[in-house]
């Protein structure tokens, strides 16, 4: 059971200021996220079937190895280029 002085205690570690009215729906909201967390602990956990609750699966496709286009063509695309590469200004 979380308790006003508990949250209390959070808040001073945390270096964080609680207004006394917030205090009792933080308490309240405290509690609640740590019973959410026992729920979810406590569930059934079985390994069946879990992967595919909604019939899907992935989909993976094999690599293919497709031409590249030419260099030449490629560096026609660049402002500036030396050799094969494309010529980057050094931003120092």
């Amino acid at each position: 059971m979380v308790t006003r002085e508990d949250v209390e205690n959070i808040a001073l570690l945390s270096k964080l200021f609680v207004p006394e009215e917030e205090l009792d729906g933080l308490t309240k909201s405290m509690q609640e996220i740590i019973d959410f967390a026992d729920a979810i602990n406590n569930a059934p956990a079985s390994d069946e079937g879990f992967d595919c609750i909604n019939n899907l699966s992935n989909v993976f496709r094999e690599d293919e190895v497709v031409s590249s286009y030419p260099s030449t063509e490629i560096l026609k695309n660049a402002p500036e280029q030396a050799e094969d590469h494309f010529l980057v200004r050094n931003r120092e």
